[in-house]
C-alpha cells in the first residue's frame, strides 16, 4: 500500500493546495461500513479492553452493537434523537458509538472532565433525550452530579425523568454494577435488546443517509458557550478512512488507543479508523496511564500507537521503559500540540515507531486536514503537520480573504467533504465559521511551503492549548462572571514546560467586595473541568484596554511571563 495519499504542492506560488482524488470517497453510513467490515473480517480481533477484560472478534462486536441498538429501540429512541455519552474509555462507550449510528440517533460526546455547569449546558443545548453515563471516573462522581442537577431522579421511575433543570432528558443509562435511583442499568438495556430482530434494525439503517448528522462534538470556538459541531456519517467515515490510509493500515494492524473516545482523536481517527480497515482497537484503560499503555502495546503486540506529545514524553520517562516489547510497533499518530524534535527522535528510535505520523485538524473538519506520510523526513515531521489530505482543499488567506504567496503567514481555511454540517441551532455562528464559498475559517495562523507542507504558526484568536486540550478563554470568563464578587475577568494562556500552555485569570472585584486569589480557584473547582481551572489568578484594579475598550491580552500575558520569570525561550 504505497503512497495512496501523496498530496499536491502549491501552484503559481500561492498557498492553495488540493488533495488527490484518485481514491474514491466512501459513500456509506457508519452501520453499512461496519457490516461490510464484519462480512470480510468476522473472525478477526476487533476490540480489546484491557482493564475490563473484554475481547471481541468483529462478529462478536457487531452482535453486541446490535444488542444495544435493540435495547435503545425498545426504550423508544428514534432517528434524530440525541443521546449523550459521558464516560471515560470503556467498552460501553464504543458500543454506544456504533449502536446509536445503527438507528440514526445522534451521538453527543460529553467530555469526561465536565462538571455540573458544563454538563447542564451541553445536555440542554442539543436537547439530549438520553444519557449513557459511567457512575464515576477519578474525581468525577457522575451519578452525584446528575442527582444534584436533577433531584427528581430520587423518586422518578427509570426512563421517565421529568426534570426542571435538564428539560429534554428522560432516560439515563448507567454503566457498572450499581445503578443509582431513577436510572436504568446498562446491562438491563442490553438484555432487553437481545430479542429484537435484526431485520427491525436493518429496516431503520436502510433509511439512513450518509449526509445525515450522526455526531455532535462540543467546541467553544472563541466566543461564548460551547457550540455543538454537527458531523455526518460521510464526514467522519471518510476522515477515519484517510487517516488510517496515510499510516498504510490494514486488517493486520493493532492500534493502541489511550487518547479519549469523546474527542475525534479517539472515536474518529481511532475506533472508526480501525473499522474502515478491519484493524484491532486496543484500549489500555479508562484514562491515560503511561505504564498501562506500554503494557498494552507490549502484550497485545500493537503495531500502532496514538498520543499527544506529553503522553509520549510520560511513556519515555517510565523507569521500567526498557522492560516493554516494542518490536511490533511501526506507526501511529502524534497530534494535539507541536512535537519537540527530541521527542520525535526518541519515539522513532526507542519505541520502534519509524513510521509515526503527525496530524493536524479541528473538530469542525472531522478532524484531520493535514497529515505526514510514513516516510516523510524527520525534519518535516517536526517542523510541519504534513500535507493536505485527499479530497480536501486548503488555502491560506490574509485579512482581506486573499490567498497569500507560498511561505507567507495567514489564516488557514479548509473546504471539502470534511467540513461539518454546522453548529447545532447556531445559524449565525455557522455562517461566521463557514463562508458562502464553503471555506471553513479555522482561526489558526499557518504557512505552506513550496512542497505543500503546512506549518501552524499561531492562532488568530486566543485559544489556549494545554496538553492537547483546547481551552477557550471566553468560556471560562463567562463562568467567572457568575461569581457574585467579580466585576470583570480576562483569561489567557502563558507558557508551561509540562503542558505547553496553562491558563491565567485577571479579575477585578466588584465595588465594596473583597476576594483573594484562592477564592477564585475554589469557586472553579468542581464546576468546570479541572484543566480549565486557572493555574494563576491575579486580582487587579484595572485591565489593559485599547481606546475602543478591547482587552489587550498580550500585555497581560507579557506581564505574567515577566512576573513568573519565564525566559524568552519558554515563550517561543
Amino acid at each position: 500500500m504505497q503512497h495512496q495519499s501523496i498530496q499536491l504542492a502549491p501552484v503559481d506560488n500561492l498557498s492553495h493546495v488540493r488533495g488527490h482524488d484518485d481514491i474514491a470517497l466512501l459513500e456509506v453510513t457508519i452501520p453499512a461500513l461496519l457490516k461490510q467490515t464484519v462480512k470480510t473480517f468476522a473472525n478477526n480481533d476487533a476490540a480489546v479492553f484491557c482493564d475490563q477484560e473484554i475481547r471481541w472478534t468483529y462478529a462478536e462486536f457487531d452482535e453486541s452493537v446490535d444488542t444495544l441498538a435493540g435495547g435503545l429501540l425498545e426504550l423508544g429512541f428514534v432517528k434524530g434523537d440525541r443521546i449523550g455519552v459521558w464516560s471515560p474509555n470503556r467498552y460501553e462507550w464504543l458500543l454506544a458509538q456504533f449502536a446509536t449510528a445503527r438507528l440514526g440517533i445522534i451521538l453527543v460526546n460529553i467530555n469526561p472532565a465536565y462538571r455540573t455547569f458544563e454538563l447542564e449546558y451541553a445536555l440542554n443545548k442539543v436537547g439530549c433525550k438520553g444519557l449513557i453515563t459511567a457512575s464515576s471516573f477519578k474525581t468525577s462522581h457522575y451519578a452525584d452530579m446528575l442527582a444534584e442537577l436533577a433531584p427528581e431522579l430520587a423518586t422518578c421511575a427509570p426512563g421517565d425523568l421529568r426534570s426542571k433543570t435538564l428539560r429534554h432528558l428522560t432516560t439515563i443509562i448507567c454503566m457498572g454494577p450499581d445503578t443509582p435511583p431513577g436510572m436504568l442499568a446498562f446491562d438491563d438495556v442490553m438484555a432487553s435488546g437481545r430479542n429484537v430482530a435484526t431485520s427491525r434494525l436493518d429496516a431503520i439503517s436502510d433509511t439512513l443517509d450518509r449526509n445525515d448528522p450522526i455526531n455532535i462534538q462540543f467546541t467553544s470556538g472563541t466566543t461564548g458557550q460551547p457550540k455543538g459541531a454537527c458531523l455526518t456519517h460521510r464526514n467522519i467515515v471518510n476522515n477515519a478512512h484517510f487517516v488510517t490510509l496515510a499510516m498504510e493500515f490494514s486488517d493486520t494492524d493493532r492500534l493502541c488507543i489511550p487518547v479519549p473516545f469523546y474527542h475525534c482523536f479517539g472515536m474518529v481517527m481511532g475506533t472508526l479508523g480501525c473499522v474502515t480497515k478491519g484493524a484491532v482497537m486496543v484500549v489500555p484503560g479508562e484514562g491515560f496511564e503511561p505504564e498501562a499503555t506500554l503494557k498494552a502495546v507490549s502484550e497485545e503486540k500493537c503495531t500502532a500507537l496514538y498520543g499527544v506529545p506529553t503522553m509520549f514524553v510520560a511513556e519515555l520517562a517510565l523507569p521500567n521503559f526498557d522492560s516493554f516489547d516494542f518490536s511490533n510497533l511501526r506507526t501511529g499518530i502524534m497530534a494535539g500540540a507541536p512535537c519537540p524534535i527530541e521527542v520525535m527522535k526518541n519515539v522513532q528510535a526507542l519505541m520502534n515507531m519509524k513510521e509515526v505520523t503527525i496530524a493536524y485538524g479541528m473538530t469542525e473538519t472531522s478532524p484531520v486536514s493535514f497529515q505526514s506520510n510514513v516516510d516523510d523526513p524527520l525534519e518535516k515531521r517536526v517542523s510541519s503537520v504534513g500535507r493536505v489530505h485527499p479530497h480536501v482543499e486548503v488555502r491560506i488567506a490574509d485579512e482581506n480573504g486573499k490567498t497569500v504567496p507560498v511561505g507567507e503567514q495567514g489564516e488557514l481555511m479548509t473546504r471539502g467533504y470534511s467540513v461539518m454540517r454546522g453548529y447545532w441551532e447556531e445559524e449565525a455562528q455557522t455562517a461566521d465559521a463557514i463562508d458562502a464559498e464553503g471555506w471553513m475559517h479555522t482561526g489558526d495562523l499557518a504557512t505552506l511551503d513550496a512542497e505543500g507542507y503546512c506549518n501552524i504558526t499561531g492562532r488568530v484568536k486566543d485559544m489556549i492549548c494545554r496538553g492537547g486540550e483546547n481551552i477557550y478563554p471566553r468560556e471560562i470568563e463567562e463562568f467567572l462572571y457568575t461569581h457574585p464578587s467579580i466585576s470583570e475577568a480576562q483569561v489567557f494562556g502563558v507558557p508551561d514546560d509540562r503542558f505547553g500552555e496553562i491558563t491565567c485569570a485577571w479579575v477585578i472585584p466588584k465595588a465594596g467586595t473583597e476576594i483573594i486569589e484562592q477564592d477564585i480557584v475554589e469557586f472553579c473547582k468542581g464546576q468546570i473541568a479541572h484543566y480549565k481551572v486557572p493555574a494563576h489568578v491575579r486580582i487587579k484594579d484595572a485591565l489593559p484596554m485599547t481606546v475602543t475598550g478591547k482587552p489587550q491580552k498580550f500585555i497581560m500575558r507579557d506581564a505574567m511571563i515577566e512576573e513568573l520569570g519565564l525566559s524568552v525561550q519558554d515563550t517561543a
